[in-house]
């Protein structure tokens, strides 16, 4: 499944942007940190759907906690303990 976040040269000069949209995903993260809810986002930018919004903050979570959960797996792992959940 392609990334929900487009960098396009030759569209916003290659600022990342929800795909389909003008619309760059800074913005909804800029949002969320001056703490306005969701929906007020999604009503401001109503080319962005909630799932897309939804799915840029589930991948910046995946990209971010990705290095951590690999360092916890390391260190069960090199004392002999199975990853958690695992």
């Amino acid at each position: 499944m392609p990334s929900i976040v487009l960098s396009d040269p030759e569209i916003m000069s290659g600022t990342p942007c929800f795909r389909g949209t003008r619309v760059p995903v800074k913005t909804l993260f800029d949002y969320l940190a001056h703490n306005h809810p969701l929906d007020e986002f999604l009503d401001d930018f109503p080319t962005v759907y909630r799932d897309q919004a939804l799915a840029a903050l589930q991948e910046a979570q995946e990209k971010l906690l990705a290095p951590y959960d690999e360092a916890v797996a390391i260190e069960y792992l090199a004392a002999g303990r199975r990853r958690p959940g695992g």
